[in-house]
């Protein structure tokens, strides 16, 4: 069984190094990291990597920089051995002469000399200096465009955790080394001074950590939001994958603001009449809520998807996204065309989305290489869905527009408007394109409750952030 107080002071040290790697641990963590370590125990560094993972990481993505921080200060351990006295035992200094350094420490404590703690701090190079950096807030302060700056802020830095003090301490403490231990009292104060040197080394090492992992984060967001505004028809096939996933973690996101929304909605509103009438009865105390019941009724969702060569990329995203967030919905039901119509609900409903898909493009459902043809598939959907719809259903239709001069059957969609609770259009073309050549949005656009372009993945979010408040 491992020393607890040794064990208690490398988990803490550790916890520190991690926040200072960007993780947020709470209190409550930190107890069950100390649990968990005590666990595994320290022999293996693998269990002891996982056993804190498992308490740390929220997210898998973020367990490559876990192992870095993880591995980086485990290597520091070994080159820095043990606390400050382990480091100074193992540099040849005996226990006389470290008992004469905790006496002299002692006597400069007790007259209070000024540098004392951050001079101790900066000696141990542990948990306290960690606590230290992350205290003084420099990763709120620095940003990406501050690589000009960072000499000052390192200086900056410096002086917030005292090493202009500590300076003054440590020669304050070379005199008296001097007189007490002579030349191993002069050789035992340049021990510290390259420890102090080394403690000041580590702070400019975590404001360049500092300023990289902000370089990385801004990059990240930069292409972010050039995927977020690149035309679906733009899209690499890597690219396209990072697009899917972004349409998940909106999936997921919209799944949790709903069941949030539900929870709330079985508490009930309260009631401000009702709960004051009652605290009539015991003049306010105690004071009990009245509440009212609240329904909500999940709306039906019913799809129609041009997969068309020139809007197939946006389908394809659109109904990922309604597949993924079924639960906000009572039913769903999905609908593809190009010049014939053909229902998908069964097929999504035995396959993964992606396989379903791609067997829709492949022919199974509806011919893949004709030219579309709008109002003959409005038509059709009429014939096999409009009974079907009612004031709970919301209709959701993609596609471009363009009818290959065929026609639009436009009267169709007044039909659907009429009986739907609300007729959603997305087109994947600009607005200004919508009055040239054989597109019939013009006619569309004014039928339909609301019309948004839905050309690359920002606009896909927005769209369906707006349907799934509806």
């Amino acid at each position: 069984m491992p020393d607890p107080r040794a064990l208690v002071r490398i988990v803490d040290e550790l916890l520190w190094a991690l926040r200072r790697a960007g993780f947020a641990i709470s209190t409550a963590q930190a107890i069950d990291v100390g649990r968990a370590v005590r666990a595994v125990g320290l022999d293996e560094a693998w269990r002891v990597r996982e056993a804190v993972a498992a308490v740390v990481l929220d997210r898998a993505t973020d367990r490559p920089r876990f192992v870095r921080a993880f591995d980086a200060f485990f290597a520091a351990r070994q080159d820095a051995v043990g606390t400050l006295w382990d480091r100074l035992a193992a540099g040849g200094f005996g226990d006389s002469d470290l008992a004469t350094l905790r006496e002299l420490l002692a006597d400069l404590a007790g007259v209070g000399t000024d540098g004392l703690v951050p001079l101790g701090m900066l000696l141990e190079r542990g948990a306290d200096l960690d606590r230290a950096l992350s205290l003084a807030g420099l990763a709120r302060t620095l940003d990406a465009h501050a690589g000009l700056q960072l000499g000052f802020l390192t200086h900056r830095l410096l002086g917030q955790v005292g090493v202009d003090r500590a300076r003054r301490a440590l020669a304050a403490l070379h005199a008296r080394l001097l007189d007490a231990l002579g030349d191993r009292g002069a050789r035992l104060a340049e021990a510290l001074g390259r420890e102090l040197d080394r403690a000041q080394d580590d702070v400019r090492a975590y404001v360049r950590q500092t300023f990289d992992e902000r370089v990385e984060e801004v990059e990240r967001q930069r292409e972010g939001r050039r995927l977020a505004t690149t035309p679906f028809a733009a899209l690499s096939d890597a690219e396209i994958e990072d697009v899917r996933r972004a349409v998940r973690r909106l999936a997921e996101r919209l799944r949790g603001g709903a069941r949030v929304r539900a929870r709330h909605a079985r508490r009930g509103r309260i009631d401000p009449h009702r709960t004051l009438r009652r605290a009539l009865r015991t003049s306010g105390v105690p004071l009990a809520l009245a509440r009212k019941a609240r329904r909500r009724d999940r709306p039906r969702l019913v799809l129609l998807c041009d997969v068309s060569d020139s809007v197939r990329a946006a389908a394809a995203f659109l109904l990922e996204f309604a597949y993924a967030v079924h639960e906000l919905f009572d039913r769903t039901r999905s609908f593809v065309f190009v010049s014939d119509l053909g229902e998908t609900t069964q097929l999504f409903a035995r396959e993964p989305v992606r396989v379903a898909i791609a067997r829709a493009w492949g022919g199974g459902v509806v011919g893949a290489g004709d030219n579309s043809n709008y109002g003959r598939a409005l038509r059709a959907f009429e014939a096999r869905a409009l009974r079907d719809i009612d004031k709970r259903t919301i209709v959701v239709v993609l596609g471009d527009g363009r009818t290959n001069y065929l026609d639009p059957a436009a009267e169709v969609l007044d039909r659907i408007r009429t009986r739907a609770r609300a007729l959603l259009w997305l087109c994947p073309e600009p607005r200004g394109q919508w009055s040239h050549g054989d597109s019939a949005m013009a006619a569309y656009a004014p039928r339909c409750t609301s019309v948004a372009e839905v050309r690359c993945a920002a606009d896909l979010e927005r769209a369906a952030a707006s349907l799934a408040r509806r």
